[in-house]
């Protein structure tokens, strides 16, 4: 647990952080993948990362981009997932087209069939899967995500059907934020990751964050059932952190 002075500080210490996993994961893999989440402290780690010098060190031609949820929307709408992870940070670096993998869009191949995309989107995670990775999801070095003050974390809600789905890739409906009709990982695929990290900002989401690392159960409470498989990292700000225990071991930021 990381907890920084603002949202700012956040976002840019969690974009140098990502750097430096996606280099050590090249180095040591020859490629990387990462899963992106949308959401206003998601989006700004993006800018920053497309701002910062050090982006230069990561192979572009090597990355693997994923989703872990998406609006359910036409291509190229503004509040798509997708489309604002193009403007801060994927149409500026020479990222390998064919390694950038969208989740399905409202008028693509699959039309409006939700299950259909939920399908092409599980087939496509499917393909991509190693031997080693011993399941039909990838290994991914690491999985953002952002928690919502609901403890909500890609599409998944409190309560949600999709909890209890045991697919890769779920259909949403009936989201409590617009817009209700939605495509997201499911837990099981989350926690393929080798690394969670919760990105977090906010004293709207203080409530949440505790209820999450103090034993809350994921039907209650999503983000309490994020967890990668070397490592799950919450990286906070403090009004997003005022509400933990003074016991709870954190590392403070300045």
């Amino acid at each position: 647990m990381v907890v920084h002075r603002d949202a700012a500080l956040l976002a840019r210490a969690a974009a140098a952080r990502l750097v430096t996993a996606i280099v050590d994961a090249q180095a040591a893999h020859g490629s990387a993948s990462i899963v992106l989440t949308g959401g206003g402290i998601g989006i700004s780690s993006l800018r920053e990362l497309a701002a910062a010098p050090a982006r230069d060190a990561i192979d572009w031609d090597v990355l693997d981009v994923w989703w872990g949820d998406e609006r359910f929307l036409p291509t190229g709408h503004p509040e798509r997932n997708e489309t604002q992870a193009r403007e801060a940070l994927l149409d500026s670096v020479g990222v390998d087209p064919s390694r950038v993998h969208p989740m399905a869009s409202s008028d693509g191949p699959a039309g409006d069939d939700l299950d259909a995309a939920a399908e092409s989107y599980a087939a496509g995670l499917a393909a991509a899967a190693r031997p080693e990775d011993h399941g039909p999801v990838p290994t991914f070095d690491v999985l953002l995500l952002g928690v919502g003050p609901d403890g909500h974390v890609a599409s998944l809600f409190p309560g949600s059907p999709a909890l209890y789905d045991e697919r890769v890739v779920v259909p949403v409906r009936g989201a409590p934020k617009p817009p209700p009709t939605r495509l997201s990982l499911s837990l099981a695929a989350i926690n393929a990751a080798r690394e969670v990290w919760l990105i977090t900002a906010g004293e709207e989401k203080a409530a949440a964050v505790r209820m999450a690392v103090s034993g809350a159960g994921a039907t209650q409470v999503p983000a309490a059932g994020a967890r990668g498989r070397s490592r799950t990292l919450w990286l906070l700000d403090h009004a997003a952190a005022s509400r933990l225990p003074a016991s709870m071991s954190r590392i403070a930021s300045p």
